[in-house]
């Protein structure tokens, strides 16, 4: 099937969440919610393979992907409050989960191998990947190969290899959007994608028709549906200039008009939808200034420290720098505390693009509009990074994650301060220039540090970059190119400076650290 045209609310802002990491989190409850959408009863049983040479061999404890898988299984939004008592609600609800650490040569990174079983005896076996940003792809159903992102109504049926069953099946479903097959063993896999639910009356005909053995019916667990219609206007910063010459608007409108062609929704539902995102991009900064605590977490509360010495006198007289960095502080405690936040790209990230648009509009006393203006624009930037890269550490380093949410957050500032929508993805450009190699290396088995200090840098450089450009700054490399050898630059980078043990969290006080912190991530919180 082909690739469809990313989505800013599905691809880039977004998901809202609690925890520490979207790729392992946010990912990790995507995978199991689709395989536990597969069985016909609530879940019992799971064991989940994570490949030795992979990211989550070494992190999805800290990480959070036990909190996100388990709350896939037992069908818990992310958001909810008690999200972090994962494990006391699966010993109450009876579901056991055993996580392995295996060789079985996986190619990605960030890839799952789960076998599990619900309480009737019934067991599926499946493969997926977390991409980055909390997207993910289910690769195997059965040993059959499949192709699943989760934006979908998806009906999946093994079969007799046999004349007429797909003809009978296909009898039963309304418009197909996509159709693919495996076969293997005498036996054909079918997966239709469809745009509209099926009822369980059509479910159970379809699992009626002779020589159907298996199937299962998946609703989507992205916000933002696809349908075989969808066409975008642009899908490069480059297409999008030269769309722009013929169809002038301002900035954030081209974001509108975008993510309306890929939703097959008006511009207003998209304006309100980027409304409805900032909240609770607002929310996580308020929390986070309120102050906060956590037993589980390396630093204690930073935040307060900005405005008490700006106060004494003591830092550097720059009340927009400062007042970013506080917001984006604000957030990234708000995440480490597990207070709900959204995914800008990534979790890692979650305070540079948020906590940079309303530092300064809080400094500025800018309009509200104008900072849902500049998100849009940010997310138009998050769109083309990921059609030509990935918002992956665990791929290309920290420079996918808090390097792409500077350059975003570069476009979104020029946007709030008028400039054009060339001169945002050029903004953008010199921003990721910027930061090329940035090595991801937390310390503690946590996303908190470096990645507060990462995040700061990222908004400090944002501003820097939409100052020069709109000060008439030549960006050189054009945003497309950027993105391009980012990716490259990513691919070169050693496995231990992608998301693992090496770089700072290899160091002495690292591995002290590391001793000393609880067994796995969150535990028992105290507010």
């Amino acid at each position: 099937m082909e690739k469809l045209p990313c989505s800013i609310f599905n691809d880039v802002l977004g998901p809202v969440m609690r925890g520490p990491s979207s790729s392992h989190v946010a990912g990790a409850a995507r995978i199991a919610s689709m395989i536990r959408q597969s069985l016909d009863a609530p879940v019992k049983k799971a064991i989940v393979d994570f490949d030795v040479n992979g990211a989550l061999a070494a992190s999805h404890t800290g990480h959070g992907t036990d909190m996100g898988f388990a709350s896939g299984l037992l069908n818990m939004e992310l958001d909810a409050p008690d999200v972090a008592q994962y494990e006391a609600i699966a010993k109450e609800r009876g579901l056991e989960i055993e996580y392995r650490i295996l060789d079985y040569g996986a190619e990605h990174p960030g890839n799952y191998r789960a076998e599990v079983w619900d309480q009737n005896g019934n067991v599926v076996h499946w493969e997926a990947i977390a991409v980055g940003g909390g997207m993910v792809e289910m690769q195997k159903y059965e040993g059959f190969s499949v192709q699943i992102a989760g934006d979908f109504y998806e009906l999946l049926v093994i079969a007799d290899v046999a004349p007429g069953i797909e003809e009978k099946i296909e009898a039963l479903l309304p418009d197909v959007e996509f159709f693919q097959s495996d076969q293997k063993n005498g036996q054909i896999l079918y997966n239709w994608k469809l745009a509209v639910p099926l009822t369980k009356n059509v479910i159970q005909a379809i699992r009626d028709v002779a020589g159907v053995s298996q199937a299962c019916y998946l609703e989507p667990v992205l916000p933002t549906h696809s349908s075989s219609t969808c066409q975008v206007p642009f899908s490069t910063a480059a297409a999008l200039v030269d769309y722009a010459k013929e169809h002038p608007m301002e900035s954030w409108e081209y974001a509108l008009e975008y993510e309306a062609c890929r939703g097959g929704q008006s511009r207003k539902a998209v304006y309100r939808q980027m409304e409805q995102i900032l909240s609770v991009m607002e929310q996580a900064v308020e929390t986070g200034l309120a102050g906060t605590k956590y037993r589980d977490r390396i630093l204690g509360e930073q935040v307060s420290k900005v405005a008490a010495a700006e106060q004494a006198g003591r830092l550097i007289p720059d009340p927009i720098v400062n007042e970013i960095i506080r917001c984006i502080t604000a957030v990234m405690e708000s995440k480490s505390s597990m207070g709900v936040i959204v995914a800008a790209p990534t979790c890692g990230s979650c305070g540079c693009l948020p906590g940079t648009v309303i530092g300064l509009a809080r400094a500025l006393s800018l309009p509200r509009e104008k900072v849902v203006q500049g998100l849009l624009v940010a997310g138009l930037v998050g769109v083309f990074f990921a059609e030509e890269a990935t918002f992956s550490a665990e791929v290309a380093g920290c420079q996918v994650e808090c390097g792409a949410g500077s350059g975003m957050a570069a476009a979104a500032l020029t946007a709030m301060m008028g400039g054009t929508i060339e001169n945002c993805m050029d903004a953008a450009s010199v921003g990721l220039q910027n930061i090329t190699g940035l090595a991801c290396d937390p310390v503690g088995n946590r996303v908190e540090w470096p990645c507060l200090g990462k995040n700061i840098m990222g908004g400090s450089n944002a501003l820097a970059s939409a100052n020069m450009i709109l000060a008439g700054y030549d960006k050189v490399i054009p945003l497309d190119e950027t993105i391009g050898a980012i990716y490259e630059i990513g691919l070169s980078l050693p496995l231990e400076l992608r998301c693992t043990f090496g770089g700072l969290g290899k160091t002495k006080t690292a591995r002290e650290i590391l001793k000393r912190s609880d067994a796995h991530f969150p535990g028992e919180e105290a507010r």
